[in-house]
């Protein structure tokens, strides 16, 4: 089953690698307690990229994601039936362990988009919509950390989501 989400351009990275291109793997943390998201790329320098125009923070601008190591795994059905990534940083600044220790004492989600940049076209993503998953779960050290991410729980999700009652559905009263 083909990735309806993917760029032609990066089908093609993917399927012949080109020499030259570069595929940028980008993430964004966000949380209300942060004091700005955490944009990360996977390589040795800054990526200034342009977010997409649906992006809900700096839509259609260029920001600037800062080179750091971490690793990932593309989403798999975990044993809850639920996909999940897992997330590996390494040599983790202040600046993030703060953020995650300020994200630890509120009950909102901390948000992770996932983003991929071709090397050959940085105005905007090459998969579009990006994943947006939620983290489930963290573990963090002074060295390393990890984190678990994944979409909301469909199965436990309301249905209908709208609550037909007689004030927002006068015709209910008789």
């Amino acid at each position: 089953m083909t990735d309806t989400t993917l760029s032609q351009a990066l089908k093609e990275a993917y399927a012949s690698a080109p020499s030259g291109v570069v595929i940028y793997h980008t993430l964004e943390l966000y949380h209300p307690a942060f004091s700005s998201p955490v944009r990360v790329v996977r390589d040795y320098a800054d990526l200034t990229a342009t977010l997409e125009a649906t992006a809900p923070r700096n839509p259609s601008e260029a920001v600037t994601f800062v080179a750091f190591s971490f690793d990932f795994t593309k989403p798999e059905v975990s044993p809850t039936g639920i996909p999940q990534i897992t997330l590996t940083m390494d040599n983790v600044d202040r600046a993030i362990v703060a953020n995650i220790e300020a994200a630890m004492s509120s009950t909102d989600a901390v948000t992770v988009i996932y983003r991929e940049y071709l090397s050959t076209d940085l105005t905007a993503p090459a998969n579009n919509p990006p994943l947006e998953m939620t983290l489930l779960s963290v573990i963090a050290d002074v060295f390393k950390v990890t984190a678990t991410a994944g979409f909301p729980n469909l199965m436990n999700k309301r249905f209908p989501t709208t609550e037909y009652n007689s004030e927002v559905f006068n015709g209910l009263v008789t």
